[in-house]
């Protein structure tokens, strides 16, 4: 696991707060990342808080993390998104001509992946499978997901396969993956793709980026605020007050 000397503590996990840069790649990473609804499911779901706190980096990826962590620590943080990660990371890749490999998603959304990257990082090389659905992925350490990833041997690996699938998969089959840095970003796979619109600058410097995706897609994020929203401000409050689980 990598140094974490500017992480702070979060209920039961470390949440990563040094600058990205110093996310090197001399060696394996996992990288996950946490908001109130992976918090909450979590918490009924013991693989999948086993995935989270087996994380090498596990980003603060919601402002509802990030003033829970400023209520219990006193401490400031900043919201790190997938998306954040990913552009360091492709950047970084860009430098040096690395390479990279996406997995997960539908066929079109990889394929205007690579034409995005082809534009915005040239030097990058670029691999893709998408792999059939499932519900669940059991444990295979000779997959057809595997055996893609291997195949090319990249440095980075982008998992979209959904939570909390996509970090229960990466968790579990961490050591059987020829690369350097896993990287569960789940929906930054539609949002770079333009498959899905991601809400302007403007609403996320206003902390309300989680308003407007639910209003655009109210079936599938209402329980994820409206339901799971509430459940973690009472988790939270109920550890201030020192109440048990």
């Amino acid at each position: 696991m990598i140094e974490k000397l500017a992480d702070v503590s979060f209920l039961d996990y470390s949440i990563y707060t040094s600058p990205l840069n110093q996310i090197g790649f001399d060696r394996k990473i996992l990288i996950n990342t946490i908001n109130q609804y992976s918090f909450c499911i979590a918490e009924q779901h013991q693989a999948f808080k086993n995935a989270l706190l087996g994380s090498d980096v596990l980003l603060p990826d919601g402002m509802a993390v990030v003033a829970a962590v400023r209520l219990l620590t006193g401490k400031k943080i900043k919201k790190i998104a997938g998306a954040d990660i990913h552009l360091h990371l492709l950047q970084e890749l860009d430098k040096k001509g690395g390479s990279c490999f996406y997995l997960g998603s539908s066929e079109n959304t990889l394929s205007k992946i690579k034409e995005r990257l082809a534009i915005e990082f040239p030097n990058i090389r670029v691999g893709t499978y998408s792999p059939p659905y499932k519900a669940e992925f059991p444990h295979d350490k000779k997959s057809k997901k595997v055996e893609a990833v291997n195949a090319f041997k990249p440095d980075v690996l982008f998992v979209g396969m959904t939570a909390p699938k996509q970090e229960k998969w990466a968790y579990s089959h961490k050591e059987y993956l020829d690369t350097k840095i896993i990287c569960s970003i789940g929906a930054v796979f539609d949002f770079y793709a333009g498959t899905v619109e991601r809400p302007s600058p403007f609403w996320v410097n206003l902390r309300l980026e989680w308003f407007i995706r639910l209003i655009k897609e109210p079936k599938r994020m209402w329980r994820r605020y409206l339901y799971y929203g509430p459940v973690f401000i009472w988790l939270v409050l109920k550890s201030k007050l020192g109440l048990k689980k």
